[in-house]
């Protein structure tokens, strides 16, 4: 590791941010922060409910669910220059990206709209009234469309309002010259050529592209949610076209489900999870595979929680897509997401000219170049996070008040190792229920002395309540499709094995008290 990344990651290792008095700091201890402290239990239901002893003190947040500082300070700044007292602001990195929002709120709330070229770094605000804050709220969140907290703080720097956090800046060639370096380093570890890689600001907004493009090849078709998956991969395909069949379980059963219903109905895509978030089990891929072929859809598999250097997905997948906030860059500090089409697929000439033809370079150059530097260590990093979760995941899997562990390795293990790359792993990515878990977990979760927040993939051990989190307006749903409410995840790093598993033990003693 080089630079900032490498004392990011060695600061939150050091001092990870698990005590009460952390709430609501940034994770990492950055300006350009994607996770925030929530060190309890009741922090995390407090954000939920909106508490503000909890809201008020956070300082950041997952950006597509928290406004970050520096865009908030610049939908001020946008209305105290063009705004009208009953309106409120966003932002957005291109006029095609703002021309998509307008879109959206027309058939959602049919509200009056406005749109102006800031004439800084392609940003452009749109102007709404207040009363359908709710709905522009939905539409960044799922869409992953809006400006960075990057390119915020470039236009506020353009207009005196901020001081850059990075003093030094880049250069003009510094953003294209890192994309590609970006694009040739995922095609490598793919197996593709670089034309086959489209970069995108974060991975939700890989996902909504990806679908847009297929909802064009095939408009009047539902899609196909094959698994649980996370929240906002089913709320683009139910909200965006004419919806999407949800096969909850993605087991044999479903499986079946899904062989008569795509018998009976044409589909634009099938999408799932290998594999799935959070409870880490496979579907199986050969499967769908062949259902594809037979019934001409596309499949199109997020890879984001094996992560590529781990699985090879383009035996089975015709596209796949992924977050490169998680493991690829691993630091916390900067957003992305990359699509890769299947040069093998029989759809690879219709997507990649649709998205050729419609693709919209949102991915800001510094987070390109922040991207290009934290991704340097890829492959030692993610070697180390392998061998640390198989290590915690077994150590639990055995542990006396532990219930279930949800690991790779236990979770339909043989349809993962299908696509197991030579001396790859399973993944950083484990979640548990507790025995009495009502009692216990928040016990539990509470005494764990690792980082506590949203996001996944780090080089730094990061928990959170994960169904809290993510689906507390649907507890009910959740558990009907097998995720307790009481379950936790965790994301481990590249922390010490031992001293990891003591602390994971020491939490667990304390939550039978």
């Amino acid at each position: 590791m080089s630079g900032s990344d490498s004392s990011l990651i060695g600061r939150m290792i050091a001092e990870p941010l698990w005590r009460a008095e952390d709430l609501g700091a940034p994770i990492p201890p950055s300006t350009h922060a994607v996770s925030v402290a929530l060190p309890t239990w009741r922090d995390n239901v407090g954000y939920e409910e909106g508490d503000p002893n909890v809201v008020d003190r956070l300082r950041a947040g997952y950006p597509r669910f928290v406004y970050h500082p520096l865009c908030r300070t610049l939908f001020a700044e946008c209305l105290t220059r063009w705004g009208r007292p009953d309106e409120a602001c966003l932002a957005f990195s291109t006029a095609a990206s703002a021309g998509r929002f307008v879109e959206w709120m027309a058939q959602r709330a049919g509200s009056e709209v406005r749109v102006i070229d800031v004439a800084a770094c392609g940003v452009h605000a749109v102007f709404f009234p207040k009363v359908h804050a709710g709905e522009a709220k939905s539409f960044w969140q799922h869409s992953g469309e809006g400006v960075s907290s990057r390119r915020a703080e470039a236009v506020l720097q353009a207009w005196g309002v901020v001081c850059p956090s990075n003093p030094e800046g880049i250069d003009a060639g510094d953003g294209p010259r890192a994309k590609t370096q970006l694009r040739e380093r995922i095609a490598r570890v793919v197996g593709v050529s670089p034309e086959f890689v489209w970069l995108f600001p974060c991975g939700m907004n890989a996902g909504f592209q990806l679908h847009r493009v297929l909802l064009d090849l095939a408009p009047d078709r539902r899609s196909v949610q094959f698994g649980f998956p996370y929240v906002d991969t089913l709320k683009i395909q139910e909200k965006r076209g004419p919806g999407a069949l949800f096969f909850r379980r993605a087991d044999a059963d479903d499986l079946a489900r899904l062989s008569a219903t795509v018998a009976s109905e044409p589909v634009s895509a099938v999408y799932t999870e290998f594999p799935s978030n959070p409870l880490l089990a496979s579907p199986d891929l050969a499967a769908l595979s062949e259902l594809s072929r037979q019934y001409d859809f596309p499949l199109v598999i997020d890879d984001t929680v094996a992560s590529a250097l781990n699985v090879d997905l383009l035996q089975v997948a015709d596209v796949v897509w992924m977050s490169l906030t998680k493991y690829f860059s691993g630091t916390g500090d900067v957003t992305g997401g990359a699509v890769i089409v299947n040069p093998r697929s029989r759809y690879a000439a219709r997507i990649v000219s649709r998205l050729s033809g419609t693709f919209d370079d949102l991915l800001f150059d510094a987070d390109a170049v922040a991207l290009e530097r934290n991704s340097r260590d890829l492959e030692s990093r993610m070697r180390k996070v392998n061998a640390n979760a198989e290590a915690l995941a077994d150590f639990l899997k055995e542990h006396p008040r532990v219930e279930t562990v949800y690991f790779p390795k236990y979770r339909t293990p043989e349809l993962y190792r299908r696509y197991l790359r030579p001396g790859a792993g399973y993944g950083g990515l484990l979640s548990l229920d507790l025995k009495d878990a009502e009692r216990c977990a928040p016990q539990f979760f509470d005494a764990l002395r690792v980082c506590k927040g949203p996001n996944l993939g780090m080089g730094y051990t990061l928990a959170c309540p994960y169904t809290i989190l993510a689906h507390y307006g649907e507890l009910d749903f959740a558990e009907s499709c097998g995720v307790s409410r009481w379950l936790v995840r965790v994301s481990v790093g590249i922390e010490e094995p031992e001293e990891l598993i003591g602390r994971f033990d020491r939490a667990l003693t304390a939550a039978g008290i």
